[in-house]
Formats: C-alpha cells, sequence, structure tokens
C-alpha cells in the first residue's frame, strides 16, 4: 500500500502513526493571516492583520474577530469559511447554555463544545477536518483566559501565543520577553495590547496601519468588543 492511500484517507494512520490529512489542515492555518493573543492580569487582547488581497474589496464588510458571547470572541488563521461554521455552532452552544441557566457559559465549557466539533471532524468518513485554528478570549468567574483550539481539536489554554503564517517568530518574540524579565502574569491590559502589536509586527509585511489589523480586548467588566479604527491607531502611535 503507497503512500498515496495515506494522503486521502482522514481516518487511516500512516506508518508512522500520523494522520496526514490533519498535518495539511495544519499547513492551511500556516498560510493564513498571522493573529497574536495575550493573557494579562486584568483581561485579554487579541490582534490579527486583516491585510485585503484586493483594493476592490470592502475592508469594512471583512472581519477576523467574531464575539461568541459578552464575554467571549474568538479570531483564526487559516480559512475563513470554516471558521464561520465554528463560530456559528459555538453561539449556538453558548446560547443554550445562557436560556437554561441564566448566565454566560464559563469559558472553559464554551471551547471545550468547539474543539469537540473539530475533533469530531478528525475521525469520521465522508468529511475533512477544519482548516482553521482559534484563538478564544473571555473572562468569567475565574478570570480571564486564553485558549487555543488546533484542527486537531486539541485545546490549550496560553499567556501568550500566535496562530498563522509566521506564528514561529512570534512565539520567539513573546518567548524572548517572557525570558528577559517580562512577565505576562503581572501585564496590565494596556501593556498587554502594546506587546501584542510589536509581537504582531514581526510577521505583518509592509506598514501595520489602523485599517489592515484589528485588535479586541475583554476586561475585568466581562464585555468583550472590538477597537475602534481610532482606538487602534492610538496604540499604534505609543508602540512606535
Amino acid at each position: 500500500m503507497g503512500d498515496n492511500f495515506f494522503n486521502f484517507s482522514l481516518t487511516t494512520f500512516n506508518r508512522s502513526g500520523r494522520l496526514l490529512q490533519i498535518e495539511y489542515a495544519l499547513n492551511a492555518v500556516r498560510n493564513g493571516k498571522l493573529s497574536v493573543g495575550i493573557r494579562a492580569t486584568d483581561g485579554v487582547v487579541i490582534v490579527t492583520e486583516k491585510k485585503m488581497p484586493s483594493v476592490l474589496f470592502d475592508s469594512k464588510d471583512v472581519t477576523k474577530i467574531e464575539p461568541i458571547t459578552s464575554s467571549c470572541g474568538m479570531v483564526f488563521a487559516g480559512l475563513m469559511a470554516d471558521f464561520r461554521v465554528l463560530v456559528r455552532r459555538s453561539r449556538k452552544t453558548a446560547q443554550t447554555y445562557k436560556l437554561t441557566y441564566g448566565e454566560n457559559q464559563p469559558i472553559r465549557e464554551l471551547v471545550k463544545g468547539t474543539a469537540r466539533v473539530v475533533q469530531e471532524y478528525t475521525q469520521s468518513g465522508g468529511v475533512r477536518p477544519f482548516g482553521v485554528s482559534v484563538l478564544a478570549a473571555g473572562y468569567d468567574d475565574d478570570g480571564p483566559h486564553l485558549y487555543q483550539i488546533d484542527p486537531s481539536g486539541v485545546y490549550i489554554q496560553w499567556k501568550a501565543t500566535a496562530i498563522g503564517k509566521g506564528d514561529a517568530n512570534a512565539k520567539s518574540d513573546l518567548e524572548r520577553r517572557a525570558t528577559a524579565g517580562i512577565s505576562f502574569d503581572d501585564m496590565t491590559l494596556d501593556d498587554a495590547i502594546h506587546h501584542a502589536l510589536q509581537t504582531l509586527r514581526t510577521g505583518v509585511e509592509g506598514e501595520m496601519t489602523r485599517s489592515n489589523i484589528q485588535v479586541a480586548v475583554v476586561d475585568s467588566t466581562r464585555k468583550f468588543r472590538v477597537l475602534s479604527e481610532e482606538e487602534v491607531q492610538d496604540f499604534l502611535d505609543e508602540a512606535r
């Protein structure tokens, strides 16, 4: 049996014990625009590149960051259509929880449910893995949270991380900051925004402007929101 058989089989391990279709899905993620997330003491920030492939696009109608509940939102790297499916599923699950219990779903439970959907697509016939990785930022009774969900269905909580094209360099930059004495555990949200923008700059071709990046935060008020272009410009000016 040749290796080509395993290239097209989602549910069959190859001789090395790998599912190649999941690795190909990760390649789709690495081809996506860079996104960075940092968890601070009083909130979480997620930033992403939103460069349009053509000047004919209406950038105001394109967003890479989506709210899931009033206290949680997600950003992606990879295939936008796949991300929309996960956003719809996550919103439906979160709304069901709120109608049942009268409060927002805990962030870990919301992420676990989304990751379960992703994992099911790695072991079912007639489907393909999700070609997307997601950063979920939220705030609940246990404080701020930053989770990453991968095409394999694995979900991990991070202090700071990056996904998309150039994620290895971005993670190296975050690790360099940590080893240089910068503590993410003691960082304020404003400082986290500055560090996130500086790290994003390592993977952005050309100049970062308020129109080609997006920034979203959730703080101790438990309100997830995407910053306006004017607010983004203020942080860009301070980060220079």
